[in-house]
């Protein structure tokens, strides 16, 4: 018998989007226009992927290592990766700054 690891012992089960075809979109007669297939793809896609509207940048900022470490630990007191609060610090400024 196995025993259970950490690591699967805290997996929560991931959930899929589902996107519904309507039966025209099924029983479609003429297959010559693709468009509303193409349609339905793209719209599946954006569903999946939620970065999908937004591309990102890669940067690079020169950071004390002191103060790098010190907002590491504090993001990962409150279990966001450290470079997600870094974007919602951004945002949260010029939401406020506006």
């Amino acid at each position: 018998m196995k025993r259970a690891t950490k690591r699967n012992s805290k997996k929560k089960p991931q959930m899929k989007p589902v996107q519904f075809a309507s039966k025209a979109q099924i029983m479609a007669p003429d297959l010559d226009d693709v468009t509303p297939i193409a349609q339905f793809l793209e719209n599946f896609k954006q569903l999946t992927d939620p970065r999908a509207q937004y591309k990102s940048r890669l940067i690079s900022i020169k950071i004390p290592e002191p103060l790098l470490a010190a907002f590491k630990y504090k993001a990962g007191l409150e279990k966001t990766p450290y470079q997600t609060m870094i974007k919602i610090l951004m945002t949260e400024w010029l939401n406020r700054n506006s």
